[in-house]
């Protein structure tokens, strides 16, 4: 499970709400490369400014991972709305992480092939 710290601004972080971020944010530590996992942690803001129709409900979540920082920003009617909308939106950009960062899986297969059929220097 991801660390995650979750502050509220202008509205209090009920325990529903929480353990919701926790499941939706948290579960995405299976998307991070397996050695970035250990030092990932998410900074999870949440802000409630009033409107005047309706209100307008903020998540602004922050992956600190090696090398980079994931900011990524949702502001919609409904808190449990930005949360899903934001998880997805951090799914696509740790993939783009992974793509920048990561190292191919095919390259360490197709290495690894070529390593056990190393000719013998007799046989030619």
């Amino acid at each position: 499970m991801l660390r995650t710290e979750i502050t509220g601004v202008h509205t209090k972080v009920d325990d529903k709400l929480q353990k919701y971020i926790n499941r939706k944010i948290g579960g995405l530590e299976k998307y991070l490369p397996r050695g970035a996992r250990r030092s990932a942690h998410a900074e999870i803001r949440l802000k409630e400014k009033p409107a005047k129709d309706k209100n307008q409900c903020t998540c602004e979540v922050v992956l600190h991972v090696p090398i980079e920082n994931i900011a990524v920003r949702e502001t919609t009617v409904n808190m449990y709305a930005a949360v899903d909308i934001v998880e997805e939106k951090l799914k696509h950009s740790i993939r783009k992480y992974k793509e920048m960062h990561g190292t191919p899986r095919l390259h360490r297969r197709l290495m690894a092939r070529f390593r056990r059929r190393v000719p013998d220097s007799e046989s030619v």
